[in-house]
């Protein structure tokens, strides 16, 4: 998202970045069953959020629409409405469109302060727009054009049933005679198709690079100009970008080299240390499951090396990827791996939470240190992973696997991308970021999740086994509500919505009662430290009728290692 960690290392002449979401991307051939498939952590320091809908209407001629920011609510101006808006619910579209983002900054006098159009009014008001991935990047592209894009640099992951983008967006700056002496548009992007038989991430720094510029990229010759007729799916186009995308960096005295030779991110968004470590290491772990040599690309994540090797924009994945996958995927705090969040520091604590609190870098005794940033963190507002089918209807192929907190911490929980209502649980009345409520995902998930950090690997275990088996019901039951779901659309498309709309929130609600239910036990059988025995899963009891003797587990050993060592001999018992 977009609040900016000014305490970041900055790299001289680039603006700041925020350390915040993560996106993964599957292409159909290299997913398991054909879909398309994508994810995103929306993470933010204090984010409230719950999953949005905006319903399909028609709208009268001149009707003009409010554009708020999406991450203040501040009021920026107004656009024409569109004739027809679609069913959004999430970040999913009626269309199987989905929509995603990390905030990368870039040069900060890039942005243009004058525009009325930020990156989260961008996605929604495009969601509300588009049937294709390819119009998606038609809409974006012209509102940002047209009205000014007012947010810093952003990779958004653009998709639909048949293919997978990667958008980069910035501004061209809020000066006007510049701007007007040179004619040019006001923003610049570039818009790159992942192949199909790829994988791809981005995790808050600039991914696209060197690309051919000047040529055309398809037989019909739309490129670069992308005009409305050119974003149908049967188009071949796999690259479209604005036509001051190299003028500008040269304007600016950013790139003198060719064409040819235009790197995208080396000139508006150069990757640092921070960019690196923080930011690309995500991409590197995820690439890491899928391809048995990419340490190699090791250097480069850990940021320290100048003349390290970058990594690949995508990779083939080595197997088939399934929607399961990446939701362990967005698990991640680089287990067996040399950023590991593990036993060998105490930074996790006592019982070694794979957590680091915020910011990222500190300073102690006039010297600089930074925590490792793993995909999964605490601050996650909301989750998903987005899978949508080319072989089934519309509003049956596509589902948002949602969840509303840190997404090593709920369960994913199914949500049709024609669902009309959201689960009560993830659109609750009165709760807010400062009003707790039990009839809210965010609310119940945090309160689990906050008792687990600090005791991770004495409680872990049991959040795990619940959250495990409550997506395992979900998979299970995929198959077979989507069969009569296909029964009742053959005879009422309007009722199959209904009916999937239903099921999904039963099972939001489902799982809002299972984690208060955590909650509970959590506290019965972890008070004060120790750990209560259990039969049958009951808790015991003695034959009187009282609670069984619990046991007292003390530090695991690991922490106690580390504890003697920093103590010595102060707390050694006398031979």
């Amino acid at each position: 998202m977009k609040k900016l960690i000014l305490s970041i290392l900055l790299l001289t002449g680039f603006g700041t970045f925020a350390n915040a979401c993560t996106n993964f991307i599957v292409g159909k051939k290299a997913s398991a069953d054909g879909s398309v498939i994508c994810s995103y952590n929306a993470d933010d320091y204090g984010m409230f959020i719950g999953l949005c809908h905006y319903p399909a209407m028609k709208h009268a001629p001149g009707a003009m629409r409010q554009v708020k920011n999406w991450d203040t609510g501040v009021y920026q101006g107004q656009i024409p409405e569109a004739a027809e808006t679609y069913n959004v619910i999430g970040n999913i579209n009626e269309w199987q469109v989905t929509i995603g983002e990390t905030t990368y900054g870039g040069r900060e006098e890039m942005v243009d302060t004058t525009g009325i159009i930020d990156y989260g009014s961008l996605i929604y008001i495009t969601l509300q727009r588009s049937r294709s991935a390819r119009e998606a990047i038609y809409i974006m592209t012209k509102l940002a054009e047209t009205y000014g894009y007012n947010s810093e640099g952003e990779t958004f992951t653009i998709c639909d049933a048949n293919e997978a983008w990667i958008l980069e967006m910035m501004g061209t700056g809020s000066d006007k005679a510049l701007n007007t002496r040179e004619k040019l548009n006001r923003v610049v992007w570039v818009a790159q198709r992942v192949p199909d038989d790829a994988i791809c991430g981005h995790a808050n720094q600039s991914r696209i690079g060197r690309f051919i510029t000047g040529k055309k990229v398809n037989a019909k010759g739309l490129y670069p100009k992308m005009e409305k007729g050119s974003v149908k799916a049967d188009d071949n186009a796999t690259l479209y970008y604005s036509k001051d995308v190299v003028r500008y960096a040269r304007l600016m005295g950013w790139y003198e080299g060719s064409d040819q030779n235009f790197s995208w991110k080396w000139a508006y968004a150069a990757p640092d240390f921070g960019g690196r470590r923080y930011c690309d290491a995500r991409v590197w772990s995820f690439f890491r499951h899928f391809d048995n040599g990419f340490d190699r690309y090791l250097p480069w994540a850990l940021g320290e090396d100048p003349n390290a090797e970058d990594m690949p924009l995508w990779i083939k994945p080595n197997r088939k990827v399934s929607v399961q996958d990446i939701e362990e995927c967005m698990r991640d705090h680089y287990e067996g791996t040399a950023l590991a969040l593990d036993s060998t520091t105490i930074g996790g604590g006592i019982w070694q939470m794979p957590y680091r609190p915020t910011p990222l870098s500190f300073e102690v005794d006039g010297k600089k240190y930074f925590n490792e940033r793993p995909t999964s963190t605490q601050q996650t507002g909301f989750t998903y992973v987005s899978q949508m089918r080319s072989w089934l209807p519309r509003q049956v192929g596509g589902i948002l696997w949602f969840g509303n907190d840190d997404g090593n911490m709920v369960a994913y929980t199914p949500i049709y991308c024609g669902n009309t209502v959201q689960p009560e649980c993830y659109n609750t009345p009165g709760a807010d970021a400062v009003t707790f409520s039990d009839k809210n995902a965010y609310w119940v998930c945090n309160w689990v999740s906050n008792m687990v950090y600090p005791r991770y690997s004495q409680l872990f275990p049991s959040l795990k086994a619940v959250r495990d088996s409550l997506e395992q019901n979900y998979f299970n039951s995929q198959a077979v509500v989507e069969e009569a779901a296909m029964n009742i659309y053959n005879i009422n498309q309007a009722r199959a919505i209904e009916f999937l709309t239903d099921y999904s929130n039963q099972k939001a609600q489902q799982m809002l009662a299972r984690w208060k239910q955590l909650a509970t036990y959590l506290i019965v059988k972890y008070n004060d430290m120790i750990v209560k025995p259990e039969k049958n899963g009951h808790f015991t009891r003695t034959k009187t009728g009282l609670g069984a003797r619990p046991s007292r587990p003390g530090y695991p050993t690991p922490y106690a290692r580390h504890y003697v060592r920093q103590t010595g001999d102060k707390y050694s018992v006398p031979e």
